[in-house]
């Protein structure tokens, strides 16, 4: 709870940061057009607005707010010198330019800050997922240990509701001998090929799983029946064909899939893995 807190915070942050550069942006925007006779100045001090905001992005927020106090002494110093000195009056554009910059550089840090603590919270949970071997970090897909897990749940709905439940298993057909013909970079994209496929092409309830990296096993859960899955499982085949088509990386290679679809059977399954090992022994009759 502590963590999500904090990270609601970062997102309000962020956003506030980003609607008070906007909306200075905007001043600055109307400012232009209320003082055309300073147009050069005004562009010069503008170029001069986003070399600091970018300076104190690309730098630090310390370098810029320096940069920004040493840009507003020396316009405070020209000022004097035009009124003391010269005895003319401080244009209004000089006033406007005292402080917007240093107002420009404070928001978008703190927006840019805000996002890279986001970055961080999300890259530390994908590390904590890996970590618990529930979340494959090549293919983005949940492990084994998130597919037993779920189909624990599927069929405990199953049995209350008499829901049928099913699993396709995935592999690339002549995987073994795809991998001796194929680099590395080859095979990554194979891998990361089948994986987009499989996501894209199942329903937003349907969840893809990796089940094993070494021979690749692709997975999804699905609430419905045999021939329902058959239908998914034609559908995954197509569109993986018509990508591999398209993949620069892997021209010149027969690229095919065998799948297995197994429904829950009551009468002979008693757990997950029944399920599961069910779906790869259909695989071996996918020819």
């Amino acid at each position: 709870m502590k963590n999500n807190h904090q990270t609601n915070n970062a997102s309000l942050m962020a956003d506030a940061c980003l609607l008070a550069f906007l909306g200075l942006i905007a001043i600055t925007a109307v400012f232009f057009g209320a003082t055309p006779s300073s147009l050069l100045l005004n562009t010069l001090y503008l170029g001069i607005s986003v070399a600091l905001v970018m300076t104190t992005y690309f730098f630090s927020l310390t370098t810029g707010l320096t940069l920004n106090l040493v840009f507003m002494f020396i316009q405070g110093l020209v000022m004097i010198y035009l009124n003391v000195v010269q005895h003319h009056t401080v244009n209004l554009a000089l006033v406007f330019w005292l402080f917007m910059p240093l107002l420009l550089s404070l928001s978008f840090y703190g927006m840019t800050a805000m996002q890279r603590q986001l970055q961080q919270k999300n890259q530390q949970l994908t590390t904590d997922m890996v970590e618990r071997g529930a979340f494959d970090a090549q293919t983005n897909l949940r492990t084994t240990v998130s597919y037993i897990e779920d189909a624990n749940v599927y069929l405990e709905t199953h049995t209350r509701f008499k829901i049928p439940v099913t699993t396709i298993i995935i592999r690339v057909r002549y995987y073994s001998e795809l991998e001796r013909m194929m680099g590395d970079e080859q095979m990554d994209a194979l891998i990361r090929l089948v994986s987009d496929t499989i996501v894209q092409s199942t329903r937003d309830n349907d969840i893809g799983y990796i089940l094993d990296t070494v021979t690749p096993t692709w997975g999804t859960l699905m609430f419905t029946d045999a021939a329902g899955a058959r239908i998914a499982a034609q559908r995954i085949r197509d569109n993986f064909t018509k990508a591999a088509n398209g993949a620069k990386a892997l021209e010149m290679m027969e690229l095919s899939l065998v799948i297995g679809v197994a429904e829950f059977d009551d009468n002979t399954m008693h757990n997950p893995y029944d399920m599961m090992n069910a779906g790869i022994k259909e695989t071996e009759y996918d020819v």
